[in-house]
């Protein structure tokens, strides 16, 4: 389950794709989020909800190189085993552990088609 979402430049409702429609089977048939919202003015965009978390995918001019989220999630197992299920592929790391503010994470990361970069972390018991 993700649990919260944060933007890597900030802001997890502003992601910068260059074709919004093309991102969408992405995320939604891979990554299990639904479309809950579609905006056309500034730029076109999507908002995506899944679990207690939204993103949101908007043509707004940046790099998705260089931009994405980290995902909090339970059971990070069963999401990756959810993901793969779903079609994911080689756009994905390995299960491995990272250190984040003195905790330990159960982390891996996936990379869009879109060229977006997810970090998907569970915090380990001390």
């Amino acid at each position: 389950m993700l649990e919260k979402a944060f933007g890597y430049q900030g802001n997890a409702l502003d992601l910068p794709v260059r074709d919004v429609d093309a991102a969408l089977p992405f995320y939604e048939n891979v990554l299990g989020f639904t479309v809950t919202a579609r905006g056309h003015a500034p730029q076109k965009s999507a908002v995506l909800t899944r679990d207690a978390v939204q993103i949101r995918l908007a043509e707004n001019g940046g790099d998705p190189s260089q931009d994405g989220c980290a995902f909090h999630v339970t059971d990070l197992d069963a999401l990756l085993g959810e993901f793969v299920a779903r079609g994911l592929q080689n756009d994905r790391s390995a299960v491995k552990v990272e250190s984040r503010n003195g905790e330990a994470w159960n982390v891996f990361y996936v990379v869009a088609p879109d060229g977006l970069c997810y970090w998907f972390g569970e915090r380990q018991a001390i």
